[in-house]
């Protein structure tokens, strides 16, 4: 009776949350779908991410991008994250600020500060050619957006591995020794297992932020395409505007499913990603 009673009140209180969802999510989503079938090859355009082999390459690029990124940042964060919660020492906050910094950073500035370390002005150029007569640089290459989708990944993912570390009961790794466990048997049986929620979590978040990062690319993929960069081609130099929709709609729809199914198998611990 209580819940038939409180009903319209819960109603009342849901409506602008669906109003707003409805006015800023799916009416432009719609839009863009739309758009995305309004050029010459009509709805054909979202096959074309499959069938045209610059944008099947670019899409291939973006995915594997952001899975390295996604792989590498767990696991730094993943160790260091733990290792951080478990051992309190002089400084442990600072070093805890000075991990999550970057947050502060936009794209185009991590993208300069990668430059600046792996550019042909940059530190590790300098010193290759200082050690063997030849300068490295890698700034405008895969490896180059690999460091900065990394460098302003660990932030949000280390902040989220301490938060669930903070949660693991000592005594399972106690009794997991005691019973004769190694070191790597207790991390691969207690801890990650205890971490899963959290990993799979940050990673999702991880994911969707290096398929759809734009400022770190825009400054360094010089040499290579990953696909919010080729939408960027589209819409300003093509003026191909529902190619750009199409791209971007998929791009969207491939970044949702990835976030559907890591929330399934994490059993909706995945929060949205923006």
């Amino acid at each position: 009776m209580t819940l038939k009673r409180d009903t319209p009140i819960l109603t009342l209180l849901l409506l602008p949350t669906a109003i707003f969802f409805i006015a800023f999510f799916m009416l432009p989503l719609a839009r863009l779908f739309f758009i995305g079938g309004s050029g010459k090859m009509g709805f054909m355009a979202y096959a074309a991410i499959v069938t045209d082999r610059n944008y099947f390459n670019s899409l291939i690029a973006t995915l594997i991008l952001a899975s390295g990124t996604t792989v590498i940042t767990l696991i730094i964060s993943g160790i260091a994250g733990v290792f951080l919660q478990r051992h309190k020492f002089p400084g442990n906050s600072t070093l805890v600020a000075m991990l999550t910094f970057p947050l502060a950073f936009p794209g185009v500035v991590i993208g300069f500060m990668v430059i600046m370390l792996a550019g042909r002005q940059g530190l590790i150029g300098d010193i290759t050619l200082f050690l063997f007569g030849e300068k490295l640089v890698f700034a405008y290459s895969m490896a180059g957006l690999l460091m900065g989708y990394i460098y302003f990944s660990i932030p949000r993912t280390i902040l989220t591995v301490m938060a669930a570390a903070e949660k693991l009961d000592p005594k399972l790794e106690e009794a997991a020794r005691s019973l004769g466990a190694s070191p790597w048997r207790v991390v691969l049986d207690v801890i990650v297992p205890g971490l899963k929620g959290a990993f799979l979590a940050a990673g999702a978040i991880c994911f969707a932020t290096a398929v759809g990062a734009f400022g770190t690319a825009f400054t360094l993929a010089t040499r290579i395409n990953v696909l919010p960069m080729v939408i960027y081609t589209e819409f300003t130099l093509e003026a191909n505007m529902a190619m750009a929709a199409a791209l971007s709609f998929v791009l969207g729809a491939v970044t949702w499913i990835v976030l559907a199914i890591a929330r399934q198998i994490a059993g909706g611990t995945v929060a949205a990603a923006g």
